[in-house]
């Protein structure tokens, strides 16, 4: 059980609070609640690239990171198409070094050219890198617009193009921040050597005097239901073929969101899965292979992948994964198989539970989604999905009609 206390400022930051004696150590977790898909189809990798500029200095402290290594901490941040997520860990009787820090980046940010101009170099840079030089690297920049039409999840969280991050102007970047980094956009969570009384002293001190933002009710357009197989082809400088089917599966928040998560648990976790039994162990038709689901705020995905043995064809690789997934589809799962996969997974909830940053990412993440309580009854959601309810998800989502398939082939030498 984690306990935990919830206090809202009058700008309109959620704080929450996890006390935790039993370390030395303090945690600051400041999720913002913006994302890739919140922003311009002709302005995208904003979202990132503010992700960057964020650590370039604010409106009183031109160095973030000096000040805080000072104080014995470290930082991270990272960003997706739904959230930017900030976080540090510090000596517990140091946590005030981190409020000051933070609440100076929530009020201004030091907008400044020579800074932008650095950070697009080096967003640029990891673009190319990651996503245009590296083995597969694009694959997402090819899977996203052919699985969505509509919806913004169709472009990356680094941006559909790295032109959009050439021209991003300070202005624009102004505007991003002024828009989305607000009290009443966020929620803070503080876990570790603390006590709710000390925070909630600290939270009304650095962030209390932080304006509250006009920030716009997002609307964004329905991904319209997949009714015809999609298909793409591609061929690149990489090692071996690779094949990837992508399936549309609810949001984060439906009720069903376990049974699809337990699914591609069934399907490739460990080497009981049965991707891997039958596909690597039995067959060798791939030398990895694995499932997994996006998890979504809006509208997600599930999906297949593998990088196929050369011995064998991408018809043999796509047919065998039909092969599996209809043997879920008409077979369904036994109770001990089922039962083994939730141990598995909560287990392994409990085990990450004992680390207070990731109580804290959860708190906050959980809070975005609603409930921070959710931290502390998830499980139990996990733990009442029947067989019944696997096979007949899996019968509903495992339609040709409904997949979308990258072939990915490697150049012929």
């Amino acid at each position: 059980m984690v306990n935990y206390e919830r206090f809202v400022l009058e700008n309109g930051l959620v704080v929450l609070v996890h006390e935790d004696k039993s370390t030395p150590m303090a945690v600051m977790n400041i999720l913002y609640d913006v994302g890739a898909r919140d922003e311009d189809e002709s302005m995208t990798g904003f979202a990132h690239l503010f992700e960057h500029l964020m650590f370039e200095g604010s409106k009183n402290i031109p160095n973030y990171d000096g000040p805080l290594q000072k104080a014995g901490g470290s930082n991270n941040a990272f960003t997706s198409n739904d959230i930017t997520n900030y976080y540090l860990t510090v000596p517990a009787q140091n946590i005030e070094t981190g409020f000051w820090l933070e609440s100076d980046r929530m009020l201004e940010l030091a907008f400044l050219q020579e800074k932008l101009d650095v950070q697009k170099k080096v967003v640029i840079e990891e673009y190319k890198q990651r996503y245009l030089n590296q083995p597969y690297g694009d694959a997402w920049l090819l899977i996203r617009p052919l699985v969505y039409k509509k919806h913004p999840y169709l472009w990356p969280t680094i941006g559909k193009e790295i032109k959009h991050i050439e021209d991003a102007s300070l202005e624009d970047v102004r505007n991003f921040f002024f828009t989305h980094y607000a009290p009443n956009n966020a929620n803070l969570v503080v876990a570790g050597n603390v006590t709710v009384d000390q925070i909630k002293e600290l939270a009304q001190k650095w962030f209390g005097g932080i304006p509250k933002r006009t920030v716009p009710q997002r609307n964004l357009p329905k991904e319209p239901a997949q009714t015809e197989e999609r298909r793409m082809v591609v061929e690149r400088e990489v090692p071996a073929d690779m094949v990837t089917l992508s399936f549309h599966m609810p949001e984060r928040n439906h009720p069903d969101y376990p049974v699809y998560d337990l699914i591609t648990d069934i399907l490739s976790t460990g080497k009981t899965s049965r991707l891997y039994q039958k596909l690597i162990k039995e067959k060798q038709i791939f030398t990895e292979v694995g499932a997994y689901v996006m998890g979504s705020l809006d509208t997600g995905l599930i999906v297949v992948s593998g990088n196929l043995d050369k011995k064998f064809t991408m018809q043999d690789g796509e047919k065998a994964i039909w092969e599996v997934l209809e043997e879920l589809k008409i077979g369904g799962v036994e109770d001990k198989e089922l039962e083994k996969i939730k141990n598995k997974m909560e287990t392994q909830e409990k085990f990450s539970l004992m680390n207070i940053l990731n109580i804290a990412m959860k708190l906050s993440y959980n809070e975005l989604l609603g409930d921070a309580n959710k931290i502390n009854t998830e499980m139990d959601s996990y733990r009442t999905v029947t067989k019944e309810k696997i096979q007949e998800i899996a019968q509903q989502v495992f339609t040709k009609d409904k997949c979308s398939v990258l072939e990915y082939y490697a150049k012929k030498k």
